[in-house]
């Protein structure tokens, strides 16, 4: 089974649920709050998203030399995943954040007009996701976990 000989992909996997793990105490020192669901959430310090592209880039170069033409391939699609974190799925994060304002707008005016705020449909509504996105600082310290986590882990193992 060569899968379990896949360096690059155990790296990337190692940097998806240690980036996700580190995210609760990280959140702890800024809040004094535990929050769980953050290990399995998007958005928030560090990016896994960035930590598992970097630790596979790099994993690709440790073993096919950082000049081959796959490390090439894998740096490019890091670099892709790390803008769209910052771009498009950060802007689809701030756009939610003013579609929860507007929502919770509507639901108080709704309840005073008509009293609709006692009904089940509104006690139960969950709202949408604001964390889709990384701010450039979390991409960063995504990208930088990745790469040292696998420089290291590369160590030990070799």
């Amino acid at each position: 089974m060569e899968i379990f000989q896949n360096f690059p992909l155990w790296a990337a996997l190692l940097a998806i649920f240690s980036a996700q793990g580190i995210k609760i105490p990280i959140s702890f020192i800024a809040s004094r709050k535990i929050d769980g669901t953050l290990a399995f959430s998007t958005g928030g310090m560090p990016s896994s998203h960035s930590a598992a592209v970097t630790a596979l880039s790099t994993g690709i170069g440790i073993e096919q030399g950082f000049g081959s033409p796959l490390f090439a391939l894998a740096a490019v699609f890091a670099i892709i995943v790390m803008f769209d974190s910052t771009g498009v799925r950060r802007q689809s994060g701030e756009q939610a954040i003013m579609l929860n304002i507007l929502m919770n707008d509507f639901q108080r005016f709704v309840e005073q007009a008509r009293g609709w705020g006692t009904k089940e449909e509104f006690e139960k509504r969950e709202e949408i996701k604001e964390m889709l996105g990384h701010q450039p600082v979390e991409v960063f310290v995504g990208g930088v976990f990745g790469v040292v986590l696998t420089f290291f882990v590369h160590y030990l193992l070799f």
